[in-house]
């Protein structure tokens, strides 16, 4: 750990014939290209920090969303109930918005996974729109159900009896309403999804340089030792062999690198043709595994297993590459 005196690699003075300026009396600027580094490297402690506590994060998001909105929601009902004259408690619009509050937040996580199971993009959506349509409308379903039940339960500890009211007429106008929540839920998750993707940077292939002669034939070519990576309006380059694990996603593969996923527009299939064959192994229809970090196979009740890796980490593996993986690592 360096002293007080010690300077450190953003401090570093410009190497000798620089012309940058100065400050007067002080220390010399760090040149350009340093102060660019230790801006990337700042970026890239807090863009760590947040992917380190991210569940807690999306959590925290969520709750606050939902919960502010049903207190939001608790007190213009409360001033609607007192200017119409409404014989109602004051505890019972706190009781009608937080339970409905409370169980989309139950919901959250199964809508997302429908996100990642059924993705809307543009090539899909004929497919999976009604998938969603059908998902929304049993999702309103368990929502009403869960919300009733927190609402029956309330008023009970109260000595009150909840009416739900006319349960068809009832269903359908909650259903209404729950297929556009459902539509703003994903709106929010696919936003913020692709701002975390650009924050943390989209690989490509660098361009090969201009040539003169015939094209060859198409053959898969290579990948090189490097991908560039645009992040933020920045640029910086990824080297091949930093690459742990590869997950396909949708259009994209997603490369991990640190805790870090960088996603590059490829299918698995194409990309795993441009890889060294002794450096990756294929482990599951949607994972690819640097064959040196793999530390134990952990196999599961169903006949798949579990990757630990060097790390930590876990990457599933079917049991279709079980056998192939178990040979390549004697």
């Amino acid at each position: 750990m360096p002293g007080a005196g010690a300077g450190t690699e953003c401090d570093e003075p410009p190497p000798r014939g620089d012309d940058s300026p100065r400050p007067r009396g002080g220390r010399p600027s760090p040149p350009r290209r340093a102060r660019l580094h230790c801006a990337a490297m700042t970026e890239d402690k807090w863009l760590q920090l947040y992917l380190t506590h991210r569940r807690w994060a999306e959590r925290g998001a969520w709750a606050f969303l939902l919960l502010g909105s049903a207190i939001g929601n608790t007190i213009t009902t409360n001033l609607d109930i007192r200017r119409a004259g409404l014989a109602f408690e004051v505890w019972e619009p706190a009781v009608w918005e937080f339970s409905s509050a409370i169980l989309w937040l139950i919901l959250i996580p199964w809508i997302l996974r429908a996100a990642d199971t059924r993705p809307l993009r543009w090539g899909l959506l004929r497919r999976h729109l009604p998938w969603h349509l059908l998902f929304a409308l049993i999702t309103s379903l368990a929502h009403v159900l869960g919300m009733v039940a927190l609402r029956k339960l309330a008023y009970a500890t109260q000595d009150a009896r909840y009416d739900f009211g006319n349960w068809p007429l009832e269903l359908a106008y909650e259903a209404l309403k729950d297929v556009r929540s459902y539509a703003f839920i994903l709106l929010i998750a696919g936003a913020y999804r692709l701002f975390v993707w650009r924050w943390q940077g989209e690989a490509s292939v660098p361009a090969p340089a201009p040539s003169a002669e015939p094209a060859p034939a198409p053959v898969p070519a290579a990948l090189p030792e490097r991908l560039l990576v645009k992040k933020l309006g920045k640029e910086f380059l990824l080297p091949m062999d930093e690459i742990e694990w590869v997950q396909a996603c949708g259009n994209y593969v997603n490369l991990h690198r640190q805790s870090h996923d960088y996603p590059l527009r490829s299918s698995l299939g194409a990309f795993e043709q441009r890889l060294d064959p002794a450096a990756f192994v294929r482990v599951h229809r949607s994972y690819l595994v640097r064959l040196r970090l793999i530390e134990a196979i952990e196999p599961t009740e169903s006949g798949d297993a579990h990757l630990r890796l060097r790390d930590g980490s876990r990457v599933p593996c079917s049991r279709t590459y079980l056998e192939r993986l178990r040979q390549r690592l004697v």
